[in-house]
């Protein structure tokens, strides 16, 4: 087979004979190939093997005319037209043309490295006439050569950025970084410095790592808090000709607890009627702190002058505010104003500007109590008075005492508040507070008589005070002892002598109601009646006994017993009570069956007929008699 050979322009050839031979994966000289069909070696000893180059074609080539990339040649070709070159693979025909006759190779498309880096194409010489291969095919490939086209792009700009106030000089902010399509590996169309445009003197950059980093010490977030960068990244190394770009850097300052708080004024003084309620609010007020957020937040305290704990203090955590509030009531008459010393301190305290303090600062605060017209007082607020339900009307139980708390003194009407003490048991004198009877107690219906009193004002009638007087009513022996309940009491007519037919206990109304002792006994009148009985127990209670037997309800079927009842009261004090006892019928076991009256019935052998006969001889004898005093009277 004929030997074929590229043959290309100029320094072409000697460029890709020396500098690109065969090439490793990543397109380094090949060293250690060996493969007898391209190494340099087998091209000087054998002339009949293709030798595996590298073509180089500029890229953004600008010309009319197709661009020449190199020459195809082999020795067999006698230039007569036998030899026709073929060219395929990656463009071919569509980007890369060759000149079949001749083995000229031409780009006819501009190209971009950018888009596609290098070609891989295959030659081929073959016989005009029959096509037949006159050479193996081999592979070559024709590289984009890389030219300055593309400028740096900051694909993640613009940027912000924070760093914090007072910083050092030096102290990093952020990292900025642009890329430059153009080929990192061949010149410098790549390398790209960094410098800043705007910014000096606050903020510096490193020209190679894009860097950013403050360039004063102790920038002040307070004197200007933001800053707007603009960063230049320039490729050929910033040389003259190089394509640049730009990009900005918003940069923030961040607070830092550098400010201490500071009031703008040494003392403050506020106004605030003793008639607040408590825990109103007396005062706000508010130490000025340049820094923000956290590093703003402030407590306060009440330092001095507070005695006896009238106010306290505490922080509004929206306004920081310090918020004054009353503790205890106010009273113009007793302190009509305070002086507090007030602390504000910073709550958050960073060691590193301990030097920029104190970080707290004190005010003077003036609190002035203003007079209001206030109601009468009563002292004490309830009086206690005691009163025997025995008193007479008119009888003095005690006196009520109210003053005007205010400065003025007005003079005091006392009047009792009727809707306590609706049926006017009591009476107030308007001038002296003293509190009598109106009329007759009874502590069985009423033991305590809860009444309010008004003091008014005599100069202000609209200024009432209001006092309570809790009067109890002691008791009398008044009430005698009674039945404790409304005894049925059943008498068997063989009930058998000393029976106990019933038990009898009494109440009494007076007190004291548990630690009664009561004596009971039959009234004058039956202390010696045949039929029954009464025997004290001691214990509150007595038993009603029979005398004797033989009870027969034809004969009585009702038998009234008078109990007297006495109490241990002093004086002692009695009533009779009257115990029923109805004779009843009994069975055998002792159970009543029937009580109380037996119908009446004639007596045995007298006929209804000898009954009329003697009603006719009453009345017959009636009749003389009207006619008899008749006459009499004529």
């Amino acid at each position: 087979m004929a030997q074929m050979s590229f043959l290309i322009c100029s320094a072409v050839w000697l460029l890709t004979v020396h500098l690109w031979g065969p090439r490793s994966a990543d397109g380094a000289p090949d060293r250690t190939h060996h493969d007898p069909k391209h190494s340099w070696d087998a091209l000087q000893r054998q002339k009949r093997n293709w030798v595996w180059n590298q073509f180089f074609v500029l890229e953004e080539y600008t010309g009319t005319d197709p661009l020449y990339v190199g020459k195809l040649h082999s020795d067999v070709d006698k230039a007569d037209g036998n030899v026709r070159y073929v060219l395929t693979g990656d463009g071919a025909s569509s980007i890369f043309t060759i000149d079949e006759k001749t083995g000229d190779i031409h780009a006819t498309k501009r190209l971009d490295r950018e888009e596609q880096g290098y070609y891989t194409l295959r030659a081929q010489a073959v016989d005009r006439e029959t096509n037949a291969p006159m050479e193996d095919e081999s592979e070559f490939i024709v590289k984009v050569q890389d030219i300055n086209d593309n400028e740096p792009k900051f694909l993640d700009g613009p940027y912000t950025a924070g760093v914090p106030e007072m910083s050092p000089l030096g102290t990093m902010v952020v990292q900025v970084t642009a890329t430059d399509a153009d080929d990192p590996t061949y010149g410098n169309s790549a390398r790209v410095v960094y410098s800043i445009i705007h910014g000096h003197p606050y903020f510096s950059v490193e020209p190679k790592t894009g860097i950013i980093r403050t360039a004063l010490p102790n920038m002040d977030r307070e004197m200007r808090d933001q800053y707007v960068v603009t960063i230049q990244a320039k490729d050929m190394v910033g040389q003259m000709g190089g394509l640049s770009a730009t990009t900005s850097v918003t940069v923030t300052l961040t607070d830092v607890n550098d400010n201490p708080p500071r009031f703008s004024r040494k003392s403050y003084q506020y106004s605030v009627l003793e008639s607040v309620p408590v825990p109103s609010v007396v005062a706000k007020l508010k130490a000025a702190d340049a820094d923000i957020d956290s590093n703003a937040e402030m407590d306060y305290y009440i330092i001095d002058g507070n005695a006896p704990g009238v106010f306290n203090i505490t922080t509004d955590e929206e306004t920081q505010e310090g918020v004054i509030f009353l503790q205890r009531p106010l009273d113009y008459e007793t302190k009509s104003s305070f002086s507090l010393k007030i602390e504000a301190t910073n709550r958050n305290v960073d060691p590193q500007f301990l030097t920029f303090g104190p970080f707290s600062d004190t005010a003077a605060v003036k609190v002035i109590v203003e007079d209001v017209n206030e109601p009468p007082v009563f002292s004490p607020l309830i009086s206690r008075m005691v009163v025997s339900e025995a008193a007479r009307v008119g009888t003095v139980i005690g006196t009520v005492s109210a003053r005007d708390p205010d400065s003025s003194s007005s003079a005091i009407r006392y009047s009792i508040d009727r809707n306590t003490d609706l049926e006017r048991f009591f009476n107030v004198d308007a001038l002296t507070g003293v509190i009598s009877t109106a009329k007759a107690l009874d502590r069985e219906l009423n033991s305590v008589h809860n009444i309010t009193i008004f003091a008014t004002e005599n100069q202000d009638p609209s200024q009432v005070g209001r006092g309570i007087a809790l009067i109890t009513v002691m008791d009398i022996n008044d009430n005698a002892p009674v039945f404790a309940i409304e005894y049925e009491t059943l008498l068997c007519e063989n009930a058998a002598p000393g029976q106990v037919i019933q038990t009898i206990s009494a109440v009494d109304k007076d007190e004291p109601l548990s630690s009664h002792r009561f004596y009971f006994s039959l009234a004058f009148s039956a202390a010696n009646n045949d039929n029954f009985t009464l025997r004290d127990n001691k214990d509150n209670t007595a038993s009603v006994l029979t005398k004797r037997a033989g009870f027969r309800r034809q004969e009585q079927s009702l038998y009234l017993l008078p109990v007297l009842i006495e109490d241990s009261g002093s004086p002692a004090l009695s009533s009779t009570n009257t115990l029923s006892v109805r004779v009843c019928d009994c069975g055998m076991n002792g159970v009543p069956q029937a009580c109380g009256a037996v119908a009446f019935s004639l007596p045995a052998g007298l006929s209804t007929g000898a009954l009329l006969a003697i009603l006719g001889c009453i009345i017959t004898l009636l009749g003389f008699c009207f006619l008899w005093a008749f006459l009499i009277h004529l």
